[in-house]
């Protein structure tokens, strides 16, 4: 089969890789549909996070079911199904906490010796415990796959940091970040009732879909500036929830210092380039709270599946681009240099 594989710095490739196979009794093999490229994989190709040449890449697919072990109860070859960006198990005790992200026998799409999902086809270990079983006739929903497949990863964990920054109804909300992370925190928080979202984005093509989503105001201010227009417009204030897209240094200085006094900050971003950069005697001067990481999506899907059959949320909208599997170097490097949001494959 064929599938993304990342040889070093702005070098991704299409190459024959071999066929996924039942390795283990809970392992299912998967064929794409369709998959997508993240900003989380921006930094492998751009040499800031480490990979092995000839690593696989890509964690977000959705596809059919094509063969399972012996001791897959839950799946049957033809179904249907996303894949969380994150395997687990479904029975240790984080992931009937919901923390599935903390799974002892978990793993990373990509990870050395496992698939990636920009191929052809998957080896999924747990598959019980890690796909979510989608409508059977919604694989040839060509207008819902985009939004399907978002709930993979960006959705999740969207509502991820939505979650952790306690929104709730009428809540004033802040959103740093305007990549695909952020704009479905945007959804995320009008999906659980926020009164006023605060958009912090430059990027007007960007912005524009923040407003969609439920954004009632766009700060494209960065810094110091970014702080001080939020809090002009919060009445010197600031936001109760917080929700941190990006994982840069400023980003999350940004983020605490938009907070208000006894609020939180829910931070999803991957950290890079240094120090979180929180100020811890600022959190504790305002009792302003910290928490996020890692979003369980394989808790969210199920949650979040609903809204998106209905209508109700379209998380899709952030796909801008969409190529074929022999293409997908093109995307990287539209995403690269950020002519594109958010590219999705189809196969």
């Amino acid at each position: 089969m064929r599938a993304t594989v990342i040889h070093g710095p702005h070098d991704v490739r299409i190459e024959e890789v071999p066929d996924p196979a039942i390795h283990k009794p809970t392992d299912a093999v998967v064929r794409v549909v369709s998959a997508c490229i993240c900003g989380s994989d921006l930094w492998a190709y751009r040499g800031v996070a480490s990979r092995v040449a000839g690593q696989r890449i890509g964690h977000e697919f959705l596809g059919v079911v094509e063969e399972t072990g012996g001791e897959v109860t839950g799946l049957v070859p033809g179904d249907f199904v996303v894949a969380p960006f994150v395997w687990s198990d479904g029975t240790c005790h984080f992931c009937r906490e919901g923390l599935h992200t903390s799974c002892p026998e978990g793993g990373f799409w990509g990870e050395v010796g496992s698939d990636g999902g920009q191929g052809e086809a998957v080896r999924v270990p747990f598959a019980d415990g890690t796909l979510v079983k989608l409508p059977g006739e919604l694989a040839g929903e060509e207008k819902l796959l985009p939004s399907l497949l978002a709930l993979s990863d960006v959705m999740s964990t969207g509502h991820h940091a939505a979650v952790a920054a306690r929104v709730r109804p009428g809540a004033t909300v802040a959103v740093v970040g305007d990549g695909a992370v952020g704009l479905c925190g945007v959804l995320a928080a009008r999906r659980l009732g926020a009164g006023r979202i605060i958009a912090l984005g430059r990027h007007e093509q960007r912005t524009a879909i923040a407003r969609e989503f439920g954004a009632t105001d766009v700060v494209a201010e960065r810094g110091a500036a970014a702080v001080e227009a939020v809090r002009e417009l919060t009445r010197g204030e600031g936001a109760h929830a917080v929700l941190e897209a990006v994982g840069t240094e400023e980003s999350m200085r940004t983020a605490v210092s938009v907070t208000r006094d006894g609020g939180a900050v829910g931070y999803v971003g991957v950290p890079h380039g240094g120090s979180a950069g929180v100020d811890i005697a600022q959190m504790f001067a305002r009792n302003i709270a910290v928490a996020g990481g890692v979003a369980p999506a394989r808790a969210y899907i199920p949650q979040l599946l609903p809204d998106v059959l209905s209508g109700a949320i379209e998380p899709g909208l952030v796909f801008d681009r969409t190529v074929h599997l022999d293409d997908v170097p093109d995307g990287y490097r539209a995403m690269d240099d950020r002519t594109a949001l958010k590219v999705r494959i189809a196969f």
